[in-house]
């Protein structure tokens, strides 16, 4: 179902095709089976000022046996006055054939793809270059007015799009379409191959499973993006391989370390536990303020007992006084009290 080197027979097939662009193949990829069509999906707004999109498209996995789409995704270009022209699959030799995308001053052949968002299957109709800055044409690309402001509207260029969305040129049901001689003559201009960002971005794509046409069945549910996802392919990328070349310095002196390593985790967590203890330690003072409190009603019960104590001497003092005036009332009922008194008074009037 696949191969690994280029057959001679598709070397003779381009070659017989009298263009140029059998310069372009990506040696060692090479299907039996017709890659999925190109999804429908909205581009996303342009960043940045300057930045040119690249188109999503299908790429080959050899280990999975596979095509796994790359989302489109806006990347500024290597130089001033750089176009992209996008990489398809051309069928010859009974077998599908990866053609690169690269850079250049003109936009180049691309098999006629429909990748859609100004790459209609020939030129680009999403902008252009003038005066050393990008223009946008705003009738078919998407762009943040907030940041760029380069725009112009050109909606002639949309008049026969097609809505053919086959992924690859030649062969059983693709499009049949030779470059024309514009593009027969832009084939010996100077081409930049692409960049390492957009090399990274599509190994963070082939990563993803769900980006696989098995899984996705040509509806990849990421189809588009703002930037390149090269800071996504940082993270993952070292974690399977910078370990390795970083290690071997490092592994001369883990023998070692990894005792101490693994005494110095469970210290920590040994400490802990002692942090908890001045936690425990707080409910102490809890006691404190329970001890006033039962200071509180000693004093209340002391009170009490002090004021009937004064109280009941001072009731059996006068009780003590009342006897006396008693004893007054006491005499008259003797009697010989008032024949006294009577004496008395008859001795004073024998004073006078």
């Amino acid at each position: 179902m696949k191969k690994t080197i280029l057959s001679l027979s598709l070397l003779l097939a381009l070659s017989i095709g009298a263009t140029r662009a059998g310069a372009q193949v990506s040696v060692g990829i090479s299907v039996h089976f017709a890659p999925p069509a190109i999804p429908v999906y909205v581009q996303p707004p342009c960043p940045v000022d300057g930045y040119i999109w690249i188109p999503g498209y299908w790429a080959w996995d050899d280990d999975a046996g596979d095509y796994y789409w790359v989302p489109g995704y806006w990347d500024e270009p290597p130089a001033v006055g750089m176009y992209w022209t996008p990489g398809y699959w051309g069928w010859g030799g009974g077998v599908y054939s990866w053609h690169v995308g690269y850079w250049g001053p003109h936009v180049g052949y691309y098999g006629g793809i429909n990748y859609g968002c100004g790459y209609g299957g020939a030129g680009y109709y999403g902008g252009e270059w003038y005066g050393g800055r990008f223009r946008y044409n705003t009738a078919v690309t998407r762009v943040n007015t907030t940041v760029v402001r380069n725009t112009y509207i050109n909606r002639t260029v949309v008049r026969n799009v097609t809505v053919n969305r086959v992924s690859y040129n030649g062969g059983p049901g693709g499009v049949q379409r030779r470059p024309d001689s514009r593009e027969q003559a832009v084939m010996n201009d100077r081409r930049i191959e692409r960049t390492p960002v957009q090399q990274q971005h599509q190994q963070v794509a082939m990563r993803d499973r769900s980006s696989f046409a098995k899984l996705n069945h040509g509806r990849p549910g990421t189809p588009a993006v703002s930037r390149p996802v090269t800071n996504m392919s940082r993270p993952n990328n070292p974690a399977p391989h910078n370990p390795a070349p970083n290690n071997p310095t490092p592994n001369m002196s883990r023998p070692t370390n990894p005792a101490v390593n693994r005494n110095r985790p469970v210290q920590p967590r040994t400490v802990q536990p002692r942090t908890v203890q001045p936690r425990v330690v707080q409910p102490h003072p809890q006691p404190h303020p329970v001890q006033p409190r039962v200071v509180q009603p000693r004093p209340v019960q002391q009170r009490p007992v002090q004021r009937p104590v004064q109280q009941r001497p001072a009731q059996q003092r006068p009780a003590q006084a009342h006897p006396q005036q008693q004893g007054h009332p006491g005499g008259a009922p003797h009697g010989g009290g008032e024949p006294h008194g009577g004496g008395g008074g008859g001795g004073e009037h024998h004073h006078r």
